[in-house]
């Protein structure tokens, strides 16, 4: 392997997918957008709403319920 380093000045124009990525501002938009930002405080905000309104779909008692609910729909249809 070359000892050089990286290069001293970016092609022209990135000819390869791998070249296109390394030399996309990856850090600009990272500091510059809006949506980086409240994206991970949106998910830190609604993980726990989304897990506790998953586990009370989930639980056996709903189920249940539900399960009750469809049988009479369906004695309703057969009727």
């Amino acid at each position: 392997m070359s000892e050089s380093g990286p290069p001293s000045r970016p092609m022209k124009y990135p000819y390869t997918f791998s070249a296109k990525i390394a030399q996309f501002p990856l850090k600009h938009y990272f500091q510059n957008q809006w949506i980086w930002r409240y994206y991970f405080i949106a998910l830190a905000v609604c993980t726990p709403i989304f897990y506790s309104i998953s586990r009370l779909a989930n639980s056996p008692e709903n189920k249940a319920k539900w399960a009750e609910i469809k049988r009479k729909e369906r004695e309703e249809h057969h009727n």
